[in-house]
């Protein structure tokens, strides 16, 4: 969920930079440019090395980001997405705040604002941020925040909202995998299993199908009366994922 929710879209810099995480023995020698462009590099490096799980070194690159210029929003922004990813919450709280300050209408930032509230128990509040990231008509995106914003409102049982959201993920992006999968989902508690087949096929087509896809899969072939094809998604759920929640819901025959 993670790499699909959370934007780690950074400005690049105008200078071409050596790859640190491809290439352990890069190394960057005498800084030059302004301190927007010196903080823009080390939020890149940043970005580079949290995506790499490297976050020791993802929070010295910020540090030298934020002594290079404080003002710089993304630098913040980062600095809330590494925050959360240690489950320092107050930390990262304070840093998605700043960085809002610092660029209110920046997409990135609210989105991973958001996404952070709804992680945080604060589903409902988190909406509001999604909506502000889609307001921006730059954002490159907004399918993303419509579907993290279904997402969370999901988590409050509020399956026509969420619908809602999906359905405009998907118009803007018909092959967003988590509206896709999410929408098969409400689809199919709504008794429409004709459509919901159609949206968890799309989805297991475009990612490798996961544990919750495959037994979604299962149930609407069982429901359609399609004995092979159940059991062919059946093999494979038990095949791929047998320590999954779902498949122990296979073996239990725990369809609904």
């Amino acid at each position: 969920m993670r790499g699909l929710l959370l934007l780690v879209l950074l400005a690049g810099c105008a200078t071409q930079k050596p790859d640190p995480i491809h290439d352990p023995g890069a190394v960057i020698i005498g800084e030059v440019g302004d301190p927007r462009n010196r903080a823009k590099l080390h939020t890149e490096l940043a970005s580079l090395y949290y995506s790499a799980g490297n976050y020791g070194v993802a929070l010295d690159e910020l540090r030298m980001a934020q002594t290079a210029d404080s003002n710089y929003a993304p630098t913040h922004g980062m600095f809330g997405l590494l925050y959360m990813e240690l489950k320092e919450n107050s930390r990262a709280e304070e840093s998605f705040e700043r960085a809002l300050r610092l660029s209110p209408n920046d997409s990135d930032i609210n989105h991973n604002y958001g996404w952070f509230l709804c992680q945080t128990g604060r589903e409902p509040e988190s909406i509001k941020y999604f909506l502000q990231a889609i307001r921006n008509p730059l954002y490159p995106a907004p399918w993303r925040s419509y579907s993290a914003a279904g997402v969370c409102t999901l988590k409050t049982k509020q399956a026509k909202d969420a619908e809602a959201f999906f359905e405009r993920a998907l118009k803007l992006e018909p092959d967003e995998p988590e509206s896709l999968l999410n929408l098969g989902q409400i689809r199919y508690r709504q008794g429409n299993v004709g459509e919901a087949r159609k949206l968890v096929a799309r989805h297991n087509k475009l990612v490798t199908p996961s544990a919750e896809s495959l037994w979604l899969a299962v149930r609407i072939e069982r429901r359609l009366g399609e004995r092979l094809q159940e059991q062919a998604f059946a093999n494979q759920l038990r095949r791929r994922y047998p320590d999954s929640a779902e498949n122990r819901a296979l073996q239990r025959g725990q369809y609904e």
